[in-house]
């Protein structure tokens, strides 16, 4: 059967990345032997406008209750960026992002942690095998849910509240999802060791019950994986100082957020960092992107690098491959993640304008070394 995929080329520099990535996947397909088709959704800040949304407040849907359902239907959802410099920061990522990671329950963010050979990493004396682990966010709950409000706006008296949220039911899923993908790295040879990410000394309600169902579950089912732990402060200056101690990270929502850029700059920026918003579920769809903006001032020169979302690509392909137990499609992933690291040493920086090739050519570079 074709593996169906929804694409979401997005705003800025976005579609300029996805046409990258889907070169790569045609390249792949046809080394590897598997088909797939493809379906493109105008949903973008362009788009907003044109129907006459505001650009300082929600207005209109960025995206339809239709265009989600349709969505359900596909395999997976590429995606290229979010933003536009002539909309609020805030309406297209809810309109689209938050929508579609609430509505299609996309509870996990995935975010591979890796060192490409030839990318400079800006911590002193690190080196590929010494920044090599995965980040496992909650993406459902936490204080992006909703929760909150505003009581006597603008006026002197303002008080803004934002609501944070942990449910045993969220946790625990969230939870087992990183057991079970650490123990599937201790299998391939890594050290098995699940390090919970949080603020237990001051949010001692929320984060109380990652700590306690933390333990619970570690001792009850994956005996056979080390637990750890980390205040999220600590966790930053550990980043810099030993990136190598960590194999698998699981975190709430928000510390997840922030984390990750910090990964991604000793990774060596985000020209090179992709994630997922995963429904492990059968029938769930997970949505896959560079974790970068949409770059708005780089639109249009075919300059901007391309590699997190081919990288974006490969994650796509070893997840959906797995969820469809296709193998074929598994191994297309694993093999577009080793062009990758045979194509970095080969530019001269992983920044727009400075790699010492053009968008397209590093494109070309990747399907080369497949």
């Amino acid at each position: 059967m074709d593996m169906k995929l929804a694409v979401i080329g997005g705003d800025g520099t976005g579609p300029e990345v996805v046409a990258e990535g889907l070169k790569v996947l045609k390249a792949v397909a046809k080394k590897e032997g598997f088909t797939y088709t493809t379906k493109n959704f105008d949903v973008s800040g362009d788009r907003y406008l044109a129907r006459g949304g505001d650009p300082k407040q929600p207005s209109i849907e960025v995206i339809s209750e239709a265009e989600i359902a349709e969505l359900r239907a596909f395999d997976a959802i590429y995606l290229g960026a979010v933003g536009h410099p002539d909309v609020a920061p805030g309406i297209l990522e809810k309109g689209l992002l938050l929508k579609a990671r609430f509505d299609l329950d996309q509870y996990i963010n995935l975010r591979p942690v890796r060192l490409y050979p030839g990318v400079p990493c800006p911590l002193a004396g690190k080196a590929p095998d010494d920044i090599d682990f995965i980040v496992v966010r909650e993406n459902t709950e936490d204080l992006y849910f909703g929760g909150g409000g505003f009581l006597r706006k603008n006026t002197p008296q303002e008080v803004a509240t934002q609501e944070m949220i942990a449910t045993r039911f969220g946790v625990e899923r969230c939870l087992r999802y990183a057991f079970e993908l650490t123990r599937q790295r201790k299998a391939a040879g890594y050290p098995g060791r699940l390090t919970l990410v949080a603020k237990v000394n001051v949010l001692t309600y929320a984060h109380s019950l990652w700590e306690r169902a933390f333990h619970e579950i570690g001792k009850a089912d994956y005996p056979d994986v080390e637990r750890d732990y980390n205040h999220v402060d600590a966790c930053c200056m550990w980043f810099v100082k030993n990136p190598e101690h960590y194999d698998v990270i699981v975190t709430p929502n928000m510390f997840g957020d922030i984390i990750t850029d910090l990964a991604a700059m000793i990774q060596g920026g985000m020209g090179v960092a992709a994630g997922g918003n995963i429904n492990p579920e059968p029938d769930g769809v997970s949505m896959f992107e560079p974790i970068g903006g949409s770059a708005p001032k780089y639109t249009g020169k075919n300059v901007i690098n391309p590699i997190a979302a081919i990288a974006a690509m490969a994650m796509l392909l070893r997840e959906t491959g797995r969820k469809l137990n296709d193998p074929k499609i598994a191994a297309a992933g694993d093999r577009v993640e080793k062009a990758i690291m045979a194509t970095t040493p080969k530019m001269k920086t992983q920044s727009a304008g400075k790699m010492g090739y053009s968008t397209t050519q590093v494109g070309d570079l990747v399907c080369e070394a497949l």
